[in-house]
């Protein structure tokens, strides 16, 4: 996927843009990251990964290719990945996104993140996750 994504939908620099970099790039996320992908006839057009912080926090990171945006692929992943955390311990989430970028902040709302800090060129959102509730106990 990364290979064909259109250096104008990168953001803050990711992703790379040099194939080594790349290369290194998916590799750390994939390594130290929880990761969830989206599969469209056995191609992946979307990836969101939480990353782990020293302060115990995770930083969320979402890319969906540019041939699928706009098809609810970045909220399903978003979903996902959180449910993710969730059944991993996960309790704080956090990322950055560029003001400008109305889609993915719409759907970091839905999501429940709360903006808590912006500048002009970046804004900070943040999420916490609750326990996982235990499903096998039935009523």
């Amino acid at each position: 996927m990364y290979r064909t994504f259109d250096p104008a939908h990168r953001a803050q620099g990711i992703p790379p843009l040099h194939p080594l970099r790349l290369v290194e790039w998916v590799d750390l996320l994939t390594r130290k990251g929880l990761n969830v992908v989206a599969i469209h006839a056995g191609r992946v057009v979307g990836h969101a990964v939480l990353m782990p912080e020293r302060d115990g926090a995770y930083e969320l990171a979402i890319f969906v290719h540019q041939d699928y945006q706009g098809a609810g692929i970045g909220a399903r992943l978003i979903e996902a990945v959180l449910q993710v955390g969730r059944e991993r311990g996960v309790r704080r989430v956090w990322l950055t996104v560029e003001p400008w970028n109305t889609r993915a902040i719409a759907a970091y709302r839905r999501a429940g993140f709360r903006r808590t800090a912006a500048d002009p060129w970046e804004e900070v959102w943040e999420l916490t996750l609750d326990a996982p509730t235990d499903q096998s106990c039935g009523s």
